[in-house]
């Protein structure tokens, strides 16, 4: 249902959804990871708030990713759901222009985070004994404030960028949120400069931090295969598979959006691929990181038995 007596100026969200069977079901599941996703990292979030033995830095980053997945999330779809339930697909200029930003943000936040997480990993596992003073908490502060730094610079550029163009012709987004790829279709003037600026924006919020995790990983296993103790080296592989999964799950759908050509994908190609890193991956990063890891799963049986009691 389309919203009615819209503002000329105004844009109107397709959505990702009609009314069929198969599509309701559909949204149902979305619904249903979404509500799966906020309790999750919200559990997460008070796990590490309140088990003294989750107060190191591999925790309060993994606390400060849960954060950042809570507003990423929550930035576009239940705006989604209300275009579905309600019929309010209209969204003003300034409102598209703020979700755009607040989606930018957020998003090359969490690049950053998970790429300087790698760092953490890679000073537990080779420098163990300089771990303290390498990751100190003004470590740890200096880390999370320049993810929410860099995804601040990144998100005001794009977003300045791409609503500066002209949208004189259909202000028809095919797509559930604001963004860039889906904007820029709707443009009244030549995008191809900008387009340029946005791949060299990619390679930096990226290419470069998969290039950093890539090179911290090759040192760990480096390390890895050197261990002596098997309890050691499985712990260690452990902790770094699960940090691993939620890089490729992360990084691989945006790559595909913001680093491809846009002759190489469709409006519905893009639609199926946004749901993986706006609603699918915040959903499962709790999930990775607590059934993988024996701390987070004896917190959450401890914070259960105290309920119990």
């Amino acid at each position: 249902m389309e919203q009615k007596n819209e503002n000329s100026t105004d844009f109107i969200l397709l959505g990702l959804f009609n009314e069929s069977p198969m599509h309701l079901f559909l949204f149902s599941m979305v619904v249903v990871i979404y509500t799966l996703a906020m309790a999750g990292n919200t559990a997460m979030v008070f796990l590490i708030w309140a088990d003294a033995r989750l107060h190191t830095p591999m925790y309060f980053l993994l606390s400060q990713l849960s954060f950042l997945d809570i507003f990423f999330t929550s930035v576009t779809v239940p705006k989604m759901i209300a275009g579905f339930l309600f019929g309010w697909t209209s969204i003003s200029f300034v409102g598209c222009g703020a979700q755009m930003f607040f989606f930018m943000l957020l998003g090359a936040a969490e690049c950053l985070l998970l790429a300087l997480m790698s760092y953490d990993r890679y000073v537990a596992i080779c420098n163990p004994l300089r771990y303290p003073s390498l990751m100190s908490r003004q470590t740890c502060l200096l880390m999370v404030a320049t993810s929410w730094l860099g995804g601040s610079i990144n998100a005001s550029i794009q977003t300045a960028l791409t609503l500066q163009f002209p949208y004189c012709g259909s202000r028809r987004i095919a797509h559930f949120f604001c963004e860039v790829p889906s904007l820029l279709r709707l443009a009244c003037a030549d995008t191809a400069a900008y387009e340029r600026v946005l791949f060299v924006t990619g390679v930096v919020v990226l290419l470069v931090p998969i290039a950093f995790i890539t090179t911290s990983y090759a040192l760990i296993l480096a390390a890895v295969l050197g261990m002596h103790s098997v309890e050691g080296r499985q712990k260690a592989l452990a902790t770094c598979s699960s940090h691993l999964t939620v890089v490729n799950l992360f990084y691989g759908p945006l790559v595909y959006t913001y680093m491809l050509p846009a002759s190489y994908h469709s409006p519905g190609q893009d639609d199926v691929v946004s749901i993986f890193y706006t609603v699918l991956t915040p959903m499962l990063n709790p999930v990775i990181y607590s059934l993988r890891n024996k701390e987070v799963t004896g917190a959450m049986k401890k914070v259960i038995g105290k309920m119990c009691i």
